[in-house]
């Protein structure tokens, strides 16, 4: 097996050449993204590798607080994200409520697999709690902001319909089922369309970064199967308590559509 390839820096830098294509191709086009796209592509540069330095610092001296704080700091970011990325103005029972979901869906999940599955000794090795927990926690937030997203905007353009379900005596959990599933359908469809192209279409960033790292394929396969499943379930769980718990905001005690 092959050892890791250490990038040099002017190889990292000869990558930055796909961002100046990017900046090429949109100035051309008249597409007003060129600030948007040196401000991202600083930013990621930045974060990454501030990252980085915090991670090998961890890495070396692993502390289950020092754990469980970064963690915590990387849910109410993704939480945050959610918020800024509704289309639509969220009240802050609404806000709660994703809040709480998140937490829910990615906590369980995350316990779920850190304990059971991969059984980690000790439980905080960031090596493997932390990368785990990242791809738990970004592809939930994907999912539960495309729930988020679909939900305020059925429930905006499909008024006249749910108010007529309630006059017919339907609660409000028929009246917006219809809803609800059409919410769940839309969050859960890229980690579906995930699943069904990997391996044949894609290898995921886990797997590739394992193979590059020097790991068996076959090994890498059995942890990217382990993750994909465990994100499948952090998503449906933290979309699923969202909706449960979501649409309820939307009506009075009285059962009337607000």
């Amino acid at each position: 097996m092959n050892s890791t390839i250490d990038l040099m820096f002017w190889q990292v830098l000869a990558a930055y050449i796909f961002i100046v294509i990017l900046l090429i191709i949109v100035r051309v086009k008249k597409i007003p993204r060129e600030k948007e796209i040196v401000i991202a592509t600083i930013r990621m540069t930045l974060q990454l590798i501030l990252v980085g330095y915090i991670l090998v610092y961890i890495f070396d001296y692993p502390n289950p607080l020092i754990t469980i704080a970064l963690f915590a700091i990387m849910l109410f970011f993704s939480i945050h994200n959610v918020y800024q990325r509704a289309k639509l103005e969220l009240t802050t029972s609404l806000k709660r409520t994703i809040a709480l979901s998140m937490f829910s869906g990615i906590s369980v999940s995350l316990i779920f697999f850190v304990f059971l599955v991969l059984a980690l000794s000790p439980w905080y090795d960031p090596r493997f709690f932390i990368p785990i927990a990242g791809m738990i926690i970004g592809n939930s937030m994907t999912g539960i902001t495309l729930g988020v997203n679909n939900l305020l905007n059925s429930m905006q353009t499909q008024k006249a319909q749910i108010e007529a379900a309630l006059i017919l005596g339907a609660p409000p959990k028929i009246a917006v089922k219809k809803l609800l599933n059409q919410a769940f359908d839309a969050a859960m469809l890229p980690t579906i369309n995930s699943m069904v192209g990997m391996g044949i279409i894609f290898l995921p960033g886990m797997m590739t970064g394992q193979i590059l790292s020097g790991m068996s394929p076959l090994v890498a396969v059995n942890y990217q199967i382990a993750i994909m499943l465990g994100i499948v379930g952090s998503t449906s769980l933290s979309v699923i308590i969202f909706l449960h718990l979501g649409y309820k905001h939307f009506f009075n005690t009285r059962s009337q559509l607000l």
